[in-house]
């Protein structure tokens, strides 16, 4: 399989993931042969991406670092618990515990698992999939740094809620699709605090959990908020979900802006290690993520157009490419693979939409 915008679809093309909406139901599923209709609609929904499964794919799986059923279960609990905020519900710790664990246990599972990103979200399922995605990237990131159990369960839950205080912010200025004005990021800035305040008040959700709701806006340097607090006066977990949470941000299309590629997001990252991130979680935050992940298409240094088909781990930059298109642009007759470790002279020199 591979990954394609939904704007180079074909009638004819084969779906090779399903696509779901925010409550877990399959809009599409994986087999579907592409019709202009199903076009449509996944333009309506949003959906830029898809995967779609070829014959010179057919072999490329694109694993999740996470069980598809335990993600689509995160994601309905993110928005239960939500919504129960927005009508003042009362909230129940011990099921959003339980999902946490999970999470936990299919992580450590692997523990040389690399984050590929192949969860494909409609608009509406942005701030539940964010929010599974932010406490993944999150407890992966804590198995990095040594983390045990315990401390994993509580960055965990405070990753997943992290943003459940702009479930009190009105809906006009968390979805503007324009620049916020001064008062409107003052009232954006309110729930980090109106987080705390609603974790605080959950029984059973710990403390530490608690604080990434605050302080994850906070920023290595101090130009962070609410307290503007510097470096190690910044609780641990926010450390991480920071990055977690601006990783995903970047590489997720949102009503105001486009996302950007992975080795882009990547290298901002790195950039403001240091500045906005604490540099040593940076380093262990990056260990674990695909710069050029699995099913992307990439063009080569030598003319030849490519699948990528593996990460390598310890040379992150350096992944296994499948030549579909060579030099002149005629599509291969025979199977290629470059390990590019193997041809250091090969470089990715752009990660592109189309194949041909």
């Amino acid at each position: 399989m591979y990954k394609i915008k939904v704007d180079f679809l074909i009638n004819g093309m084969i779906l090779a993931k399903n696509i779901y909406d925010c409550d877990g139901t399959i809009l599409l599923s994986a087999g579907a042969c592409i019709r202009n209709s199903y076009i449509t609609k996944l333009k309506d929904l949003q959906i830029n991406e898809v995967y779609i499964q070829a014959d010179e794919t057919a072999d490329i799986v694109i694993e999740d670092v996470i069980q598809e059923q335990n993600r689509l279960e995160a994601r309905k609990l993110a928005k239960t618990v939500m919504d129960n905020i927005r009508l003042g519900n009362s909230i129940e710790s011990k099921e959003i515990y339980k999902c946490v664990n999970l999470i936990i246990d299919d992580l450590l599972k692997n523990k040389n698992v690399i984050v590929q990103l192949c969860d494909i979200r409609t608009v509406d399922d942005y701030t539940f999939a964010h929010s599974v995605n932010v406490c993944v990237l999150s407890i992966i990131t804590g198995i990095s740094m040594g983390y045990n159990h315990q401390r994993l369960k509580e960055l965990g839950v405070g990753a997943l809620l992290h943003d459940i205080g702009k479930m009190q912010i009105q809906d006009e200025v968390l979805n503007k699709p324009s620049e916020l004005n001064e008062s409107e990021f003052n009232e954006i800035k309110k729930h980090s605090d109106l987080g705390h305040a609603i974790l605080s008040e959950i029984p059973d959700i710990g403390q530490d959990a608690a604080m990434v709701a605050l302080t994850h806006h906070e920023r290595y340097d101090g130009s962070g908020y609410p307290f503007g607090k510097k470096a190690e006066e910044i609780h641990e977990f926010s450390r991480v979900v920071a990055i977690a949470d601006v990783y995903d941000a970047l590489t997720s299309d949102r009503i105001y802006k486009k996302k950007i590629l992975p080795h882009q997001a990547m290298e901002y990252l790195m950039t403001m290690a240091g500045h906005q991130f604490d540099p040593e979680i940076a380093k262990s935050f990056i260990r674990y993520i695909a710069i050029y992940p699995v099913g992307y298409i990439v063009a080569l240094s030598t003319g030849e157009r490519g699948i990528i088909t593996d990460s390598n781990h310890q040379f992150p930059t350096r992944p296994k490419v499948r030549v579909v298109y060579n030099s002149q642009g005629q599509k291969s007759t025979i199977r290629k693979e470059l390990d590019l470790i193997e041809h250091p002279s090969v470089m990715i020199t752009d990660v592109l939409e189309k194949l041909w």
